[in-house]
């Protein structure tokens, strides 16, 4: 494998990231930090990407901040001096690219590669992940949404279970708390999330993106302004459509159904 700490495959229109330093569990350096943060900015000017698969190699999918690092004084915490242009917050490149993320969560995802994961639109799991918050074991409040995301994503008991004790949870829990969209064999995890992403790149592009900011706008309002924020959206898209438009698609549709029942 290449000595690169990350490395990008673009096949498809589909990119595959994957955090490459293996021998430290993909822990987030201030290196793979900057490198993970050009990678996704390059991407977001890409327009033959529509969308991304993130995953780690050898056994860890991410093991969290670099902990060698910080015990040797690296900058891994903070936006200040020689690191300052190196935004410790994982989840806002991959906010700013802006087209769907999908996690291939491949072994272990630790605190910050806890963060990581819940950064990505659709989980995918090996039956090798493992997902762990030790922030309160290391003292470290989280700074990349991890509190809050979360407990509304499993619940806040679920949340505060995993959170408080710092205890891992496996594959086949995390799919049944609705942490991870399924669980699959080593060997399917690529495959499969690689057959998710050309699902997603068989609709219109444009679109996938602005159903995706209106899912992850909405997520962090209260239900109420969450309606009205599709309505809002709902009314200004209808003035961009026909009703030609969209009954060729839904004939396109009820194609591809019937298709996938046989």
């Amino acid at each position: 494998m290449s000595d690169s700490i990350i490395l990008v495959d673009k096949t498809e229109g589909i990119a595959t990231i994957t955090l490459n330093r293996p021998n430290s569990m993909n822990a987030l350096s201030t290196e793979l930090i900057a490198a993970f943060n050009d990678t996704f900015a390059d991407l977001k000017d890409d327009p033959s990407i529509g969308a991304a698969i993130l995953t780690g190699s050898g056994k860890a999918f991410c093991a969290g901040l670099d902990l060698k690092e910080l015990s040797e004084g690296g900058n891994l915490l903070g936006n200040s001096g020689a690191n300052a242009k190196v935004d410790a917050n994982i989840a806002n490149p991959m906010k700013a690219f802006g087209r769907p993320i999908i996690g291939a969560i491949n072994g272990a995802a630790i605190t910050g590669g806890f963060e990581l994961a819940l950064a990505c639109d659709i989980l995918i799991a090996s039956t090798e992940a493992r997902f762990a918050d030790t922030h309160a074991r290391i003292g470290v409040i989280p700074g990349s949404e991890l509190s809050q995301k979360l407990s509304r994503t499993i619940g806040i008991y679920r949340a505060k279970e995993v959170s408080l004790t710092g205890n891992f949870i496996g594959a086949q829990q995390a799919e049944s708390w609705g942490l991870v969209n399924r669980v699959v064999n080593p060997s399917e995890l690529l495959p499969t999330c690689r057959q998710l992403a050309l699902d997603i790149l068989s609709c219109p592009g444009e679109m996938v993106r602005e159903y995706k900011q209106l899912i992850d706008n909405g997520f962090q309002l209260a239900f109420k302004d969450g309606v009205e924020l599709e309505k809002e959206t709902h009314h200004k898209h209808l003035s961009t459509v026909s009703s030609e438009s969209i009954a060729q698609a839904t004939g396109s549709v009820l194609d591809r159904g019937r298709k996938q029942q046989h």
